[in-house]
């Protein structure tokens, strides 16, 4: 992926963005109910906790592809076309899901439940979002 399109981090999404920047994903657990909440907010929507000071956990990024698209054309610059977005619902946490783009390439066969496993596209330096490869690929 090359381009000038990159993540903004808020208060809020900091430390999601730091971790994936050293090729970690961390996902928000609230200190009061222990549920992973992505992407955070100021409330748990769990527990309705409006203090949910939350804890920034590393999660494994192994996953299943619940829905896939390969987009042919963008409005925006800096995507090289076409490329493939899996919706990955991750398999240590079946409440949360990711999307991200598939690095194995846009004609890459898939089906529901495909497992894919997490890796990182590097935007800029320091600035990294999470991608996905085919489960046994690296």
């Amino acid at each position: 992926m090359t381009g000038h399109i990159l993540p903004v981090p808020d208060e809020m999404s900091a430390p999601y963005w730091d971790a994936c920047s050293r090729h970690e994903l961390k996902l928000a657990h609230c200190s009061q109910c222990a549920k992973v909440t992505h992407p955070p907010d100021v409330t748990c929507p769990n527990c309705h906790s409006i203090e949910p000071d939350f804890v920034w956990k590393q999660v494994s990024g192994h996953g299943r592809v619940r829905s896939w698209t390969v987009i042919r054309q963008s409005f925006l610059s800096g995507f090289e076309l076409p490329f493939l977005l899996v919706d990955v619902e991750l398999d240590d946490h079946p409440d949360v899901r990711l999307i991200g783009r598939l690095i194995d390439g846009a004609d890459t066969p898939l089906t529901l439940g495909d497992a894919v496993t997490l890796t990182f596209d590097d935007l800029a330096p320091g600035v990294a979002v999470p991608a996905f490869v085919m489960a046994g690929k690296s």
